[in-house]
């Protein structure tokens, strides 16, 4: 099991987990690991969000890479996406973000990206651990005029913002309508230094709330894991749609008209239904992860597209795109990868293409939202020994527990079974149509894990 990275790069509560001393081994392994291919210095950008910490995480990675030898572009505040955007446009051999994503500002965290502006995959950063973890970093420091050089370049979001306006803003100005207002989430992340430059580059009305960051605000009851403000923001202002940004601006949730939430479900199933009017969405297929919604499931079957499932998290849905050529991909959490545009989430990108969706059919978002009837889910954790969190798919009166329920389900539900990565749970997660019915029954089953695996 790896002693660093999780599923989202390594996340850590700042100066006490996340040490300087870990980020400097973790930009000096890093810097080895992802240039020792290259017969030329690397040049690596950094970009980072609001956070308070941001700048002490920075300085040590900055000390990491110089000291290998790397060069550094010090891009400032930036979304995740358009650091990776930019890893491609500026020929960089990688680039990292410091970002705890919708975590609170206590919180955070290193992603480290390939050239190609891709998160890199699990057995790279299992290479970083090892590096880090070898007792050999010393050998790797450079002397004399090897030392890398540190630049710094704050006025990079131009390019993003230039990005968004070759791709949308003739649509826009050819669909767009007085009385369309979008009301804008930023979190007080990284999104707020550059959405609301965005909308008002491509002409589209907004509002915005949530753009004041401070350093300890970043997600304080507010952007896409806090939705209840932006819910009355859209109410009480009117407005035809409200967007949510996270921390990094890599996702995004929505709020239609009416005050009803717009999950990465029902996000992909608009984009895919305006994609495949187009002709645009590769193979008739999206990809999704085991988490997505059943509702999803009976969309796609409904309008005859395909349904890939990968497991939790975006850099898996990314590797099944890329490895059967396909464009539209994400999670119910609105992390939304649109291949053609970006190799990330890109929550601006996302909410952009939504509202490209409704203006183009001149739908209301409540409408669009209809596509896809949600299933309710409930999740329940059970509570293990660490050590046999695993073994539940070897306990046979588990199997024999989850079999019935699946039978009795006949299609119209289902269960989840998935061990957490980083604590001794296991976590039970049952669709169907009735609420009380399978909150009942996922707790009934997180009791029995919980008896067995002890």
């Amino acid at each position: 099991m790896r002693k660093y990275f999780g599923t989202d790069g390594i996340r850590r509560i700042a100066n006490t987990e996340l040490t300087p001393k870990l980020a400097y081994k973790v930009a000096k392994a890093g810097a080895y690991v992802l240039s020792k291919h290259t017969d030329h210095t690397p040049t690596i950008l950094i970009g980072r969000d609001t956070r308070i910490s941001g700048s002490l995480i920075e300085s040590a990675m900055v000390t990491g890479f110089l000291s290998y030898g790397a060069n550094v572009k010090l891009l400032g505040v930036m979304p995740t996406p358009a650091i990776a955007y930019l890893t491609r446009k500026l020929k960089a051999d990688a680039s990292v973000v410091i970002s705890a994503s919708h975590n609170s500002y206590e919180f955070n965290g290193i992603k480290f990206f390939s050239n190609k502006g891709m998160k890199i995959p699990d057995r790279l950063e299992e290479e970083i651990e090892e590096v880090m973890e070898s007792g050999k970093l010393e050998e790797f420091t450079a002397v004399n005029d090897k030392i890398g050089i540190l630049e710094y370049d704050y006025n990079l979001k131009e390019e993003y913002i230039y990005f968004f306006r070759k791709h949308f803003e003739d649509v826009v100005q050819k669909n767009k309508k007085d009385d369309f207002i979008v009301g804008l989430d930023t979190a007080n992340g990284a999104t707020s230094i550059v959405a609301e430059e965005i909308f008002k580059a491509l002409g589209i009305h907004y509002k915005i709330i949530n753009n004041q960051p401070n350093g300890i605000n970043i997600n304080q009851n507010c952007g896409s894991t806090h939705l209840e403000t932006l819910k009355k923001f859209v109410i009480d202002n009117q407005l035809s749609l409200g967007i949510a940004y996270d921390g990094d601006g890599d996702r995004c949730l929505a709020i239609d008209e009416q005050g009803n939430e717009i999950d990465g479900d029902k996000i992909l199933a608009i984009i895919s239904s305006n994609l495949k009017r187009e002709e645009k969405l590769n193979k008739n297929t999206i990809v999704a992860t085991v988490m997505s919604n059943l509702g999803l499931h009976q969309y796609a079957k409904e309008n005859k597209l395909e349904l890939l499932q990968t497991k939790v998290g975006d850099r898996y849905v990314l590797e099944e795109m890329l490895e059967k050529g396909l464009n539209l991909g994400g999670e119910q959490s609105g992390h939304i990868i649109l291949l053609d545009y970006n190799p990330t989430g890109d929550g601006i990108l996302t909410s952009l293409m939504l509202i490209k969706s409704m203006l183009e059919t001149n739908k209301k978002a409540s409408e669009l939202g209809k596509m896809v009837n949600l299933y309710p889910q409930v999740l329940v954790n059970a509570k293990v020994n660490s050590e046999k969190k695993y073994d539940y798919e070897k306990e046979a009166t588990i199997k024999e527990a989850i079999a019935n329920l699946e039978k009795e389900f006949a299609g119209k539900g289902r269960v989840l079974i998935r061990p957490s990565g980083t604590e001794p749970l296991v976590r039970v997660m049952i669709e169907g149509e009735k609420q009380e019915y399978i909150t009942k029954k996922a707790q009934e089953l997180a009791k029995l894990i919980e008896q067995k695996l002890q």
